[in-house]
């Protein structure tokens, strides 16, 4: 096969293995394993480029954040995103190195801080419903409400959470810094948590914003404006499936964008799981004419070389 610039998105919950044990030593574990599987594919001669999420990362900023509110500044949710893109890319990036001195191979790898436009026009301003942090009381919402200027809606009787609005990512700011790098052979690490979400004003000026930006959205875009040849979208599960966890499940190994349009329709794909990672791998695809892929980490390698994972073509 030849050399292909591959776009892998990762999930901030692919990096937590238990979540009834979670240290920073048990994500630097998880963070091995997916390295050890995109370090094959390095050695098989491809160039890659890995985002990454971090919702539950950044759910532990802000619960230390609301639990030190009384001694410390509270932390906004954009330079959060910017936290959890140094923290877990230092042990991607620790992973990856030490898989490859493992190999006897040396490629330099590094991450970039990524700022994603988006736009104040985006209906998610007005309307925010993407939940992020921990629940609360009604009384630590009122707080919140009140004192930061929080929106805080009641979660299915589990109590309170805040939402934030979750615009659609525009333009990838140090898209062509990441080019660069992957011209020089450099495996990036970049779009950590669907990047910094940031506004550019008439004059060019960018500032940021307190929302969150879909993961696998960013990353598409990412691919797209790469002309990545592939993109692969890493999950909790090897294939995509019909009926996903019923007596009738089916597991689907290729399917076209009009088939993936269709199985939407039908509702087999749950809006805060798998809905949003097709949708995504259909939009490159469309876009760019190339293939997309859903997997788990351990088949990334089998399911460019031996048929494993979910394929998505024109």
């Amino acid at each position: 096969m030849e050399s292909k610039l591959i776009v892998i998105a990762i999930g901030g919950n692919s990096l937590i293995e238990d979540p009834k044990h979670v240290t920073v030593a048990a994500q630097y574990e998880a963070a091995r394993k997916t390295a050890s599987h995109i370090a094959k594919l390095v050695k098989a001669g491809h160039r890659v480029v890995i985002a990454h999420g971090n919702g539950p990362q950044v759910g532990f900023i802000l619960l230390r954040s609301e639990f030190s509110r009384s001694i410390l500044h509270t932390v906004p949710l954009d330079s959060c995103v910017a936290d959890t893109q140094g923290s877990i890319g230092y042990q991607l990036q620790m992973a990856l190195k030490n898989e490859f001195n493992r190999i006897q191979m040396n490629p330099q790898v590094a991450t970039v801080v990524t700022q994603v436009e988006v736009s104040d026009d985006d209906p998610s301003f007005q309307k925010p419903t993407k939940p992020i942090g921990s629940f609360m009381s009604k009384e630590d919402a009122q707080y919140h409400m009140e004192k930061d200027g929080w929106i805080c809606t009641e979660d299915a009787g589990r109590g309170y959470r805040r939402v934030v609005a979750s615009p659609k990512p525009k333009a990838i700011v140090e898209i062509d810094t990441i080019r660069t790098m992957l011209e020089n052979r450099i495996i990036v690490i970049a779009g950590g948590g669907g990047g910094i979400p940031v506004v550019r004003d008439e004059d060019g000026y960018l500032s940021g914003r307190e929302a969150v930006i879909d993961k696998d959205l960013a990353a598409a875009l990412m691919a797209k404006e790469l002309k990545a040849d592939l993109f692969v979208i890493s999950t909790a599960v090897e294939k995509v499936c019909l009926n996903f966890g019923k007596p009738n499940q089916k597991t689907l190994d290729t399917i076209t964008t009009k088939e993936a349009d269709q199985y939407i329709s039908e509702g087999h794909f749950a809006p805060g799981s798998m809905l949003p990672k097709v949708q995504a791998i259909v939009d490159f695809v469309r876009s760019t004419g190339n293939e997309g892929l859903i997997t788990d980490p351990e088949h990334l390698y089998g399911a460019l070389y031996e048929g494993k994972g979910t394929r998505i073509v024109r």
